[in-house]
C-alpha cells in the first residue's frame, strides 16, 4: 500500500527558508508523480508543485515559481519541497500525494487525480 509521510513543516519568519520532506513508500514501479499540495485557513487546497519520480521533469504553480524547489532522492524515497523567500501567505497546511496515471496523464496539479494523500505538515510564516 502506498504511504506518504510529510515533515518538515513548522514557524519561520518571512524572507526564510524551509524544506518539506515526503516520505514515500508501497509503489510498485516508478510511472508515478509526486505533487505537493496546500490549504490555508479558509481556502481551497491548492497545488503548488510537482515532480515525475522517473525523469525528475517538474512544475510549478505560477504562485511559486521562482521561489519553491521540487526535487527527489531515490535512494532515500524522499520528494523535497525547498521553499525560499517566503511569505506570510504561504502559510497552510501542506500535503504530498501520489499520482499513480502518470506518464499517460501529464505532470498536473489536478486535486481530483491524485491517489493518495500524506497527512499534511503546517508551515506558518509569521515575524
Amino acid at each position: 500500500e502506498v504511504q506518504l509521510v510529510e515533515s518538515g513543516g513548522g514557524l519561520v519568519q518571512p524572507g526564510g527558508s524551509l524544506r518539506l520532506s515526503c516520505a514515500a513508500s508501497g509503489f510498485t514501479s516508478d510511472d508515478y508523480a509526486i505533487g505537493w499540495f496546500r490549504q490555508a485557513p479558509g481556502k481551497e487546497r491548492e497545488g503548488v508543485s510537482c515532480i515525475s519520480w522517473s525523469d525528475g521533469s517538474t512544475y510549478y504553480a505560477d504562485s511559486v515559481k521562482g521561489r519553491f524547489i521540487i526535487s527527489n532522492d531515490n535512494a532515500k524515497n524522499t520528494v523535497y519541497l525547498q521553499m525560499n523567500s517566503l511569505k506570510p501567505e504561504d502559510t497552510a497546511i501542506y500535503y504530498c500525494a501520489a499520482e499513480l496515471d502518470y506518464p499517460l496523464v501529464p505532470l498536473t496539479l489536478i486535486e481530483r487525480l491524485y491517489d493518495y494523500w500524506g497527512q499534511g505538515t503546517q508551515v506558518t510564516v509569521s515575524s
